[in-house]
């Protein structure tokens, strides 16, 4: 009788991420969207800005979908291309704050002394300033460029990556397989690289999921008070922005509809995240 092939630990992982039917379902509709923003080009009904004034604003219908705004545009095809914006913000603010608050966090736990000194008080310094108003004074002095805000939101979010990562690289490097690697001479970058960094996996895969999600409403919540995205460019905050003073009127859809997308986005990285963070905990209770 053969014994079971022994499964690798991305087999395991994978294993229990499909297993997470909510994970499953939020990186299902996350990719379709990504895939409809990022190919509007070719995905959208409509061209990108085509007015038909005639038309005006319409209820949505076999036609329109979504309906039209007060210039006749497609909705759903303005809401694509906005995507794009809102999403590659939300996925480079995340990728950004992870790759930097992983490496400060990492170097500030395993090193400790005033190297953790000098990093931690620097984060507390990021974490007592009120963010909004940090956003909004860096965005007028510097411009409201997507760039700008990527770099002012990653600027700003790397801090709580940095006290997780921390607080995880403080207790794994006590453990026997790191004291094993130094007896056994392992440089102490090595050890970090190859020893740590690979058990916070789980952790860093779900901040990065939460940063993503809470660039997408930030970025969102800045555009609606006019300090984000601005014309011509378009994202979901402000088309919802364009469309704040439509409350109680035939035309409130026009609010709606992006308001459904941030939130569909949101809820989705948010099950993503979850799901990562059950696949690729080591001390997870089922392979």
């Amino acid at each position: 009788m053969t014994s079971a092939p022994a499964r690798t630990q991305w087999q395991l992982a994978r294993r229990r991420f499909l297993r997470h039917k909510l994970a499953v379902a939020g990186l299902s509709v996350l990719a379709v969207l990504l895939v409809c923003c990022f190919g509007a080009d070719w995905i959208a009904p409509f061209a990108r800005n085509a007015q038909d004034l005639a038309l005006g604003p319409a209820l949505p219908s076999g036609a329109h979908w979504l309906g039209t705004d007060e210039l006749g545009r497609d909705y759903l095809s303005e809401i694509l291309y906005a995507g794009r914006i809102s999403l590659a913000i939300g996925l480079s603010v995340a990728v950004l704050a992870t790759a930097l608050g992983t490496t400060l966090g990492a170097v500030a736990g395993y090193f400790g002394g005033w190297v953790d000194e000098v990093v931690m008080r620097v984060t507390d310094l990021f974490l007592v300033v009120p963010a909004i108003v940090v956003l909004a004074l860096a965005l007028q002095g510097f411009g409201k460029s997507p760039a700008t805000i990527v770099l002012v939101l990653a600027s700003l979010f790397w801090t709580y990556v940095a006290r997780v990562v921390r607080g995880q690289v403080l207790s794994l490097r006590e453990k026997e397989y790191v004291a094993a690697a130094k007896v056994l001479g392992a440089r102490r970058g090595r050890i970090v690289l190859r020893h740590i960094l690979p058990n916070l996996t789980g952790v860093i895969a779900v901040n990065t999921s939460l940063g993503a999600a809470t660039a997408v409403i930030i970025e969102s919540t800045l555009s609606f008070l006019g300090y984000g995205v601005q014309p011509p460019e378009t994202s979901w905050g402000n088309m919802l922005s364009q469309a704040s003073g439509l409350i109680g009127t035939d035309k409130v859809y026009l609010l709606y509809f992006p308001g459904l997308f941030i939130l569909l986005t949101a809820i989705a990285i948010n099950f993503v995240g979850d799901g990562l963070r059950d696949a690729l905990d080591p001390q997870g209770a089922r392979p």
